[in-house]
């Protein structure tokens, strides 16, 4: 098992290189075709781009494994919310992965008679909510680290003396309340822009997964943006992934 999910980690890079360029030729095929390209060379995109994606199902054959070992480790962790959302978007992804691999046995005639368009929709539907619970886990440590730093802000900051303004008036709290709002608004966007700055592992993965979930919207009909907006989401967070192969210390733990 061991020796399997060394193998499988070191595809993964090939995988992500492999999945930025199949959604850069989306991106290219819709680029090419708003702007009036010829049709032989539209046509030659699109193949590229089926070729690549065939080649990437190939390489996940075995990540179903690697997605339930994922989910036994994270079973573990003492954090209640991190502990649901890690462990159900693991099995999700292991789904989503077995949906994929049959995908890849029917295009390649190794299971005869699989209908592509049922198991596609059933593995983006896997994908979506992987997704769904992977930004669910980002807002929460986004949550719990902002709420830290306000705590030690409020620590180190001296009690306002300031005099409370008399909201017995109509008049009063109608002019206090807006600027109030808005010092609280500021103070709560300078905080997380701090928190963000200070974690870019989360800021990371905050960011991939806003960008991958708009390709499960689109192709199950939820959400539709078109193939020039789901190339460009898919090609950036194939980039955030790459960046956390290359820099470990960018990625997200647990």
């Amino acid at each position: 098992m061991d020796s399997w999910l060394r193998f499988n980690s070191q595809s993964q890079a090939k995988e992500k290189m492999l999945r930025a360029a199949q959604y850069a030729c989306t991106l290219l095929g819709y680029t090419l075709h708003k702007g009036g390209a010829g049709a032989q060379l539209a046509q030659t995109v699109g193949q590229l781009e089926a070729h690549l994606s065939l080649t990437r199902k190939l390489l996940r054959l075995g990540n179903s494994v690697e997605a339930v070992e994922a989910a036994k480790r994270s079973v573990h962790l003492s954090d209640g919310v991190l502990r649901l959302c890690i462990t159900v978007s693991h099995l999700n992804r292991a789904m989503y992965f077995a949906c994929d691999n049959v995908l890849w046995a029917g295009k390649m005639g190794v299971v005869s008679k699989v209908d592509q368009h049922k198991w596609s929709q059933r593995s983006f539907k896997y994908y979506l909510f992987a997704l769904i619970l992977n930004l669910t886990r980002d807002v929460y440590e986004l949550h719990l680290l902002m709420e830290r730093e306000a705590r030690q802000r409020a620590a180190k900051s001296p009690p306002s003396r300031d005099p409370s303004p008399d909201l017995s008036s109509p008049a009063v709290a109608a002019s206090v309340a807006l600027p109030y709002l808005l010092t609280c608004l500021h103070r709560r966007l300078h905080l997380l822009a701090t928190v963000l700055h200070n974690n870019p592992p989360l800021l990371l993965d905050l960011l991939r997964n806003t960008c991958d979930i708009f390709i499960p919207l689109d192709r199950l009909g939820i959400y539709p943006t078109g193939r020039g907006f789901v190339g460009a989401c898919g090609l950036a967070s194939s980039v955030f992934s790459i960046l956390t192969i290359l820099h470990p210390w960018l990625k997200l733990k647990p």
